[in-house]
């Protein structure tokens, strides 16, 4: 079994997706049945139809969900790479939680006040950290 460090925040990431799911359901349920919408009739139909009829704090969370799908696969794979090839102490693994917290906060500030600029900086921070660690990756591999 690989023992790594790096597999902490791997975990620790995919466990904040899961309580974004959470939270995501936990608004919107009640919000679609506030604005009179019966989910078992809708046909076809996606979470983006649904932004014209519920709140925009609402959308703000299934938003984050999806984003939580996005960048953070690249992390994902990285890490796991780091992890395989003996690379996910030390340096790795503390940029590992430093990108985890970055999108830690990017989810608690989307999924509330939702200030744009506030979401840039900490997608920015996180993304250069997230570079960090493919570079390690790479130079460890190449």
């Amino acid at each position: 079994m690989i023992q790594s460090a790096i597999l902490q925040p791997v975990v620790a990431l995919a466990g904040w997706t899961m309580i974004m799911w959470w939270w995501m359901y936990l608004t919107r349920i009640p919000a679609m049945s506030k604005a009179g919408i019966d989910g078992t009739k809708m046909v076809g139909s996606t979470g983006a139809s649904l932004r014209a009829e519920l709140p925009d704090s609402v959308s703000w969370k299934a938003d984050n969900y999806n984003h939580l799908h996005e960048a953070p696969t690249v992390f994902y794979a990285i890490a796991i790479v780091l992890a395989i090839i003996g690379q996910g102490e030390g340096l790795n693994a503390l940029l590992a939680w430093i990108y985890v917290g970055l999108r830690v906060a990017h989810s608690l500030v989307q999924a509330t006040a939702n200030r744009v600029l506030v979401r840039f900086v900490l997608f920015a921070l996180s993304s250069l950290v997230l570079m960090a660690l493919v570079l390690h990756a790479a130079i460890a591999v190449f």
